[in-house]
């Protein structure tokens, strides 16, 4: 009989127990794995801050779930559920009614704004992309209009920004802040001096999470900065454009940032569920006077105390671990999903459930793009190692979500398509050849691998009769499938003095004699060139420090001989040699006719590339030679869409490619996926 699996929410639980559904049931047709959620796509709330401050832009923290599920079997609707009646089993929308079997819900959270009066109506919030790009404009249009006004009061009120709370969030907003006010006074020519950046915190320290020494760091490092941080200060209201403090004084801004706070979402605090309770004292199954805003009752199954076929996780259950609540962040989140999934399977499956243990890696904090702390299973890091295991865990994040395709998304965002050095690589990585720069170098190299071609055909290489003309890419004694021993000996022998002579210059002493030749027939002007190269003097004045026309590897030393006899007389050998040279003059023809026509170039610089490292590797390649190499390199980054035919074929083959299943089940899509047919 089929099982229908219903998950509330894309955010960290919601993927996490979606992924694990979908790979255990990938080939089951009786099960229905269905996420609902608003948006499109998971929001990357750990990044959020950078969008705010205009660090990366905004896709960096929107992962499309059409990346993340592929050509999976999880079905996402995008809704909005707005009630659920536990005993039917059916959670509905205003226009929709899910039913389901075993739901999971992970509705995330909301900003806990403690009653305050004033908070809520007067401060911006950091917990949803929305809020983000909402503050990111803001502050934008906050330095624009600053410039303008001649008010020196209004003017410092514009200038003033307050971040409430030095937890995660507000460190890390603020942090943003500190670099871009930077860019922005560069950009609007307004003195630095004139932004002020203060951080209100009612503990007595920032960052309570972090051992003292990291604190500390931490604080040093903003205040160097230019922030201000004003500990055991207790915010008790605010008016639009009034942050009143305890003490009976206030912050005049025009940007208050409000991150003080977290708790369950208002949607969990509507089910008729049991809920957290207020006091540790509160057995789980009663009915306490007070509750946790939000945040759901579960037992050591992640299940819900109320229906054992409910499962809150992430931000919206609460439950007590060696005394302590589980915190809101990003394992809880990922651990409970994956725990609630387990226990899902196990039901279907008539196993055993697994009881719910937290294992936690550590925390991290980043104080804009250059500097953070951590201290991640014990090994406690500041500034660029830190900022580092920051970037590597994100990327061990994404390429379990949406595949190696996403980390290299994050890779351009965080360093490849920044102009400010804003990232701890400040931006060595950001500038970019334009592509018509290009174009000589692609003719070039093309007109040289058309050539090669060319040439081999010249020499022989497609007339079979004559026997091989390859040999000499083998070892000696070694016969080609199909070519006449003596033959191939012959050619050998003859082929290999003269490609080894040229490898070390001797061969081009004609072609200089010609040159030569053809100087003196000039006149004067070329006498006396030919003199100066050919003086005896000039020779033992000028004596060559590298000779550039010698292989990058000797022939027959051992890294060449190793290659040579086990791809080249182990495998190669055992290849017709009609068909080896044929081969061989068609790939180099091919690379140079695309390379000039600008058509897959980026295939074209591969195969280059590939093909002259396989050349050095076997003794083939002198150091004058390299620059094949480089080239190909620098084909790498779109050259064929400057005045080249990969301007239309390559959007034609790329929508065509994402929107296969085959890509798109192994996120081996290019961008982003195409819809299927």
């Amino acid at each position: 009989m089929g099982k229908n699996i219903l998950i509330i929410g894309g955010g960290y639980a919601g993927i996490a127990a979606a992924k694990k559904l979908s790979k255990e049931y990938k080939n089951n047709q009786d099960i229905t794995i269905t996420l609902v959620d608003k948006n499109p796509f998971h929001t990357l709330m750990t990044e959020l801050h950078e969008v705010a401050g205009y660090r990366v832009e905004p896709d960096s923290v929107r992962v499309p779930f059409t990346k993340i599920f592929g050509a999976s079997k999880v079905n996402v609707s995008l809704d909005t559920i707005t009630s659920i009646d536990f005993k039917k089993n059916q959670a509905s929308s205003a226009l929709r009614t899910y039913n389901y079997d075993y739901l999971v819900l992970g509705g995330g959270a909301e900003p806990e704004f403690f009653g305050i009066p004033g908070i809520k109506e007067n401060s911006f919030t950091l917990w949803s992309y929305d809020d983000a790009m909402k503050l990111r404009h803001h502050i934008e249009e906050t330095f624009e209009k600053a410039v303008a006004e001649q008010d020196r009061v209004k003017r410092q009120r514009m200038l003033t920004f307050v971040v409430a709370g030095a937890g995660f969030t507000g460190i890390e907003m603020a942090g943003e802040l500190l670099e871009w006010r930077d860019t922005m006074c560069a950009k609007w020519l307004i003195a630095k001096n004139e932004v002020r950046i203060a951080v209100v915190e009612a503990m007595s320290t920032i960052l309570p999470m972090f051992e003292e020494d990291l604190r500390d760091k931490v604080a040093w490092y903003m205040k160097q900065h230019g922030a201000e941080l004003l500990v055991n200060t207790p915010i008790v209201g605010a008016e639009p454009g009034v942050v009143k403090l305890k003490d009976g004084s206030t912050l005049e801004t025009a940007t208050f940032i409000w991150t003080a706070g977290v708790t369950g979402c208002a949607f969990a605090e509507s089910l008729d569920l049991a809920k957290g309770p207020f006091g540790r004292d509160t057995k789980a199954g009663e009915s306490p006077k007070k509750n946790r805003k939000g945040r759901l009752l579960v037992t050591d199954e992640i299940r819900s105390v109320d229906y054992p076929n409910v499962f809150p996780a992430g931000d919206n259950l609460w439950f007590i671990e060696d005394e302590k609540p589980l915190p809101q962040i990003v394992e809880t989140a990922l651990q409970t999903g994956e725990t609630a999934a387990h226990n899902i399977i196990a039901d279907i499956e008539g196993h055993g459930a697994k009881k719910f243990k937290s294992n936690y890696h550590g925390f991290m904090v980043s104080v804009g793009g250059k500097y953070a702390v951590s201290n991640a299973m014990g090994i406690k890091l500041s500034g660029f190692f830190a900022m580092f295991m920051k970037h590597f865990v994100n990327l061990h994040y994404l390429i379990g979500v949406a595949g190696f395709n996403q980390c290299w998304e994050y890779i351009k965002h965080e360093f490849l398509d920044r102009n400010d050095n804003r990232s701890f690589i400040w931006g060595l990585g950001s500038y970019k050849t334009r592509g018509y720069w290009l174009l000589p170098l692609r003719l070039w190299l093309g007109l040289m691998w058309l050539f090669e071609g060319i040439n081999k055909i010249g020499e022989g290489w497609l007339r079979w009769s004559e026997g091989t003309k390859s040999s000499w890419m083998f070892s000696s004694g070694v016969v080609q499938k199909g070519a006449d021993a003596v033959t191939a000996a012959s050619s050998w022998g003859e082929t290999a003095a003269v490609t080894a002579a040229s490898s070390v210059g001797e061969a081009a002493a004609p072609v200089m004699d010609d040159l030569f030749s053809m100087f003196d027939s000039a006149g004067p002007v070329a006498d006396a060139v030919s003199s100066a190269s050919t003086s005896s003097a000039s020779t033992d004045t000028f004596k060559g420090v590298w000779d550039l026309s010698k292989p990058i590897l000797d022939f027959n030393g051992k890294i060449a001989t190793w290659f040579r006899t086990t791809f080249m007389d182990g495998m190669a050998a055992y290849i017709p040699f009609q068909f080896f040279q044929l081969m061989v003059v068609v790939v180099e023809m091919g690379i140079g006719l695309a390379m000039m026509g600008g058509l897959f170039t980026w295939w074209a610089a591969v195969v280059s590339i590939v093909m002259c490292i396989v050349f050095a590797i076997s003794g083939l390649f002198a150091w004058n030679q390299v620059w094949f190499i480089f080239g190909g390199f620098l084909l790498l980054g779109g050259a064929g869409r400057a005045i080249g035919l990969d301007n239309w074929v390559v959007p034609f083959f790329k929508k065509w490619w994402n929107g296969t299943r085959f890509a798109r089940k192994r996120y081996w899509y290019l961008d982003n996926p195409s819809k299927s047919k």
